[in-house]
């Protein structure tokens, strides 16, 4: 170190090189300061600061300082996580429930096979490990070796096989059967591996088995008598342990979760709060740690300036749609169909119900398999076109109702009402009526409706979305009330078909088919929105809507 008698001006640089894997280094911060100096100071060595640094200097000292970064917090373990939403879930079997606030509970108390991680790619979940063989016709599954149902009871092989059986069984009246009628018989060689035969090919079916609706359900206590409509038979994270209708629902930690150290919660405490509006109230006021958000203003209202609320904000592939009854003699004319397709403007529907909060789609909804919005029938609005339609079909007066219902998503009825001012611009009257979950639900699967609005699931795999509807065998072609040969040879190949591009290809052509027929105009996707507590942390949000990384949420506070 040397010393000199005259005073000089000094730099001194401090630099912190810092290397963390728990985030991103800081951004440097420069400050500034002037003080006296008598002596000038050589640093020979690099120190880390951690705050500022006193040098007695006569001129400006410029010292840069890199500020450590906070590391990343260890989760903690406890609490209960108190969580709302505006519609409680109507039914707990997993294999029938169709609403979205079932789901939500169903994706915690059950486990599927495989899962989507948040990039929505098909991982393993209570599988282990899968195999095909070389000609697609045998999936070979090996499922985990630790895994308890909440009964005590292990889950095994046969567990499987009779899970997918129920499934498959017509008087079940599952949701997801149309998902593997592929399936013509499935062998249990070990408690450990399950092997299903194929009569054909089938790619999307690792990612049909990822959904609620194919949950594995505990075959013993079926067997001894518990009913999965009233009785919890799953393998979940949590429990199910009390339930007052749209009121509360309680779930509590599986201490026998297959997942180590999971979950983190103690429980998790739905409360059904039917005003979206009144549940970011309840946030603000941190009587809700947790919230599902369906409508898009209120959660743009919950980030407004000063909120530190957080708002997780995922791309959907649930899409908005106005489904057409075309077993109606209104509506039995496709020149009928088609004129009101020509005469709504999606994007319009779109800003008014959801403030542009999404993108104008056709029948598939993953970005990969959509295809341009211009190939598409008539989906620049084209008022003239409509009225030419219904010329020649010889109508001179359209009047029908729509069905929707608030309860679960919010947005339908601006959407209905938009499109009842947009279609009587080309003199077609309509009716809005609205009713009550329940009563919709019924309604909708009895197709006891001209038409509705509603919002309808999605997948990253088309398939799993368009067949039940689209296909002649569908478990859900009763409500869609549309059939084309065409397009069920279409449905058929491309779920056979491994090679991306081509299958693009096919799923492009059977849009264009679709809107064409016009059974259905579809809309829009939208967001999924939870609006969360800055304390509550690890939550994944998923564009399928998906709940089920509440099993990785924890609570610091």
């Amino acid at each position: 170190m040397m010393y000199r008698k005259k005073s000089v001006c000094v730099f001194v640089l401090v630099a912190v090189a810092f290397l963390s894997a728990c985030g991103p280094t800081s951004t440097p911060v420069v400050i500034k300061e002037t003080v006296p100096v008598k002596e000038t100071v050589q640093v020979t060595e690099i120190v880390q600061v951690k705050e500022t640094v006193q040098v007695p200097v006569k001129e400006t000292v410029q010292v840069v300082v890199t500020a450590t970064p906070e590391p990343t917090p260890v989760p903690k373990t406890g609490g209960v996580l108190i969580a709302a939403y505006a519609t409680d879930a109507k039914g707990v079997d997993p294999h029938k429930a169709t609403n979205f606030s079932a789901f939500r509970i169903l994706e915690l108390t059950y486990d599927s096979l495989l899962a989507f991680d948040k990039d929505l790619k098909v991982i393993p979940n209570l599988a282990e490990s899968w195999e095909w063989s070389d000609d697609g016709l045998t999936l070979t599954i090996k499922i985990r070796k630790n895994v308890k149902f909440h009964s005590g009871n292990p889950l095994t092989s046969e567990d499987v096989k009779f899970s997918f059986e129920r499934i498959l069984d017509e008087a079940t009246g599952a949701a997801a059967r149309s998902y593997f009628t592929a399936i013509q018989s499935i062998d249990t060689p070990d408690p450990y591996t399950v092997v299903f035969h194929l009569s054909e090919p089938q790619v999307s079916l690792l990612a049909a088995m990822t959904n609620a609706n194919s949950a594995i359900v505990d075959s013993k206590a079926i067997q001894a008598g518990a009913d999965p409509a009233k009785d919890e038979v799953g393998s979940g994270p949590f429990k199910l342990v009390s339930w007052e209708p749209d009121v509360k629902l309680v779930l509590e930690k599986n201490p026998d979760f297959w997942l180590p150290g999971l979950p983190y919660l103690d429980g998790i405490e739905f409360r059904t709060i039917p005003d979206e509006s009144s549940i970011l109230a309840a946030l603000r006021t941190q009587q809700v740690d947790w919230g599902i958000i369906a409508d898009p203003r209120v959660a743009i209202a919950a980030g407004a300036a000063g909120s530190d609320l957080v708002i997780d904000r995922a791309p959907a592939l649930s899409y908005h749609v106005m489904q057409l009854n075309a077993s109606r003699p209104v509506f039995q004319d496709v020149r009928v169909r088609q004129a009101v397709s020509c005469a709504i403007d999606r994007q319009q529907v779109l800003d008014t119900a959801s403030l542009g909060e999404g993108q104008v789609i056709g029948p598939v909804t993953p970005p990969y398999y959509r295809p341009p919005l211009e190939d598409l029938f008539c989906y620049t609005p084209d008022l003239e076109k409509a009225k030419q339609l219904l010329s020649e079909a010889g109508v001179t007066k359209l009047k029908f109702s729509m069905l929707t219902t608030p309860e679960e998503m919010p947005v339908t009825v601006a959407e209905a009402q938009n499109i009842q001012a947009q279609l009587s611009q080309i003199g077609v009257e309509t009716e809005i009526e609205t009713v009550e979950l329940g009563v919709f639900v019924d309604r909708w699967f009895a197709t006891d409706f001209d038409a509705v609005i509603t919002e309808n699931g999605g997948n990253p795999d088309p398939d799993v979305m368009l067949y039940r509807y689209w296909h002649s065998s569908g478990n859900l072609n009763s409500v869609a009330k549309y059939t084309d040969p065409e397009i069920d040879a279409l449905l058929t190949k491309a779920r056979t078909i491994s090679d991306p591009e081509q299958r693009k290809a096919v799923y492009a052509e059977i849009s264009r088919k679709l809107t064409e027929a016009a059974p259905w105009i579809w809309l829009y996707v939208g967001y999924q929105y939870r609006v969360m507590q800055p304390y509550v942390k690890g939550y994944t949000g998923l564009a399928n809507g998906s709940a089920m990384y509440l099993r990785e949420t924890w609570l610091d506070k």
